[in-house]
């Protein structure tokens, strides 16, 4: 496993991170706790050192899965959690006051509950879960950030960026008042690396990269035919005429990509981690083999610089949260 540094924390996290979104069961179907907790302490004795869950992910069964994995390692975990929104809307809303979203008590409670649920008395990171930059100058989120590094109930602080929006968090780090972003970074969607990723790299701002698959465009297993059990919020992700679609782009992308060496899903991770803005990037791993995949990708470095030209011509503008 290579690390790199996240940010001006200077905390060295590993360039694969866990993504415990899936774990927490509720949109994801097909998991089961057992093998959550294996995919977890295989995932840490492969050297993985950051686990980004939310109190949202399960009403608090991820972090709490996390909690027991971390304290059974006895490992230095840095551990990144979330205040969902208080209105329950994802991503956030234009013309939504923080106030119904964030208001200052709430997420002091909320990061509370978190670290009970992870039985820890501090957060490695603690981020809001989405962001409205029409919040920027309340004081609300200010307040709440300086009180949770204050009382060390977080080290670091950040947001969650809405989807597809990498520009709505620019006035924000401008502020200096956050340590990290997490922001959608794949080869489908690229819009960071116009804005983002140079300002967090100017201003020394950690950046942890989600969605590195495009929930599963990427690893190549979406066909016309691919179904989801009800609940399962991929469902609704790959709806319509949607698997039509990603099976076009994939195809396309693997005749480019013809001669590159490793399998789609490995290409997508290091394409993530060719660009030196990324501190780290964190696939889901709901199962061990999702963790025997993700995690043999680290330390085999950036693509060259043809790959990446290949790539750039593969970006989609699109949104399949709506």
């Amino acid at each position: 496993m290579r690390y790199r540094k996240l940010g001006r924390t200077n905390f060295e996290v590993s360039e694969i991170g866990y993504g415990a979104w899936g774990i927490g069961g509720g949109l994801w179907q097909g998991g089961n706790d057992d093998e959550s907790l294996r995919a977890l302490r295989m995932a840490i004795d492969r050297g993985v050192n950051l686990i980004d869950t939310a109190l949202a992910y399960g009403a608090g069964h991820s972090e709490k899965l996390v909690g027991r994995a971390v304290k059974e390692s006895g490992k230095d975990i840095f551990i990144a959690t979330k205040v969902p929104p208080k209105n329950q809307l994802w991503p956030a809303r234009p013309g939504i006051g923080i106030n119904e979203v964030f208001p200052y008590g709430y997420i002091m409670k909320c990061t509370e509950t978190s670290l009970r649920n992870l039985g820890m008395e501090t957060a490695g990171l603690q981020q809001l879960h989405v962001w409205n930059p029409e919040w920027i100058g309340r004081d609300e989120w200010r307040r709440a950030f300086e009180d949770i590094k204050r009382q060390g109930k977080a080290r670091w602080v950040g947001v969650s960026i809405n989807d597809h929006q990498p520009d709505s968090a620019l006035e924000l780090i401008e502020t200096g008042l956050i340590d990290a972003v997490q922001v959608i970074y794949n080869i489908f969607d690229q819009s960071p690396e116009k804005h983002l990723f140079p300002l967090c790299l100017e201003r020394n701002i950690g950046v942890l990269a989600r969605v590195p698959f495009d929930e599963g465009s990427l690893t190549g297993t979406i066909s016309e035919k691919s179904e989801y059990a009800p609940g399962d919020f991929r469902a609704s992700y790959f709806g319509g005429d949607r698997k039509r679609q990603v099976v076009e782009r994939v195809n396309a992308l693997k005749a480019d990509l013809a001669g590159v060496n490793g399998e789609l899903p490995e290409i997508a991770l290091r394409f993530c981690l060719s660009h030196e803005a990324v501190s780290t990037v964190i696939p889901g791993m709901r199962r061990v083999r999702n963790v025997e995949r993700n995690t043999a990708v680290a330390g085999m470095g950036p693509l060259d610089r043809n790959t990446l030209e290949k790539i750039k011509a593969h970006a989609w503008e699109k949104n399949f949260y709506d």
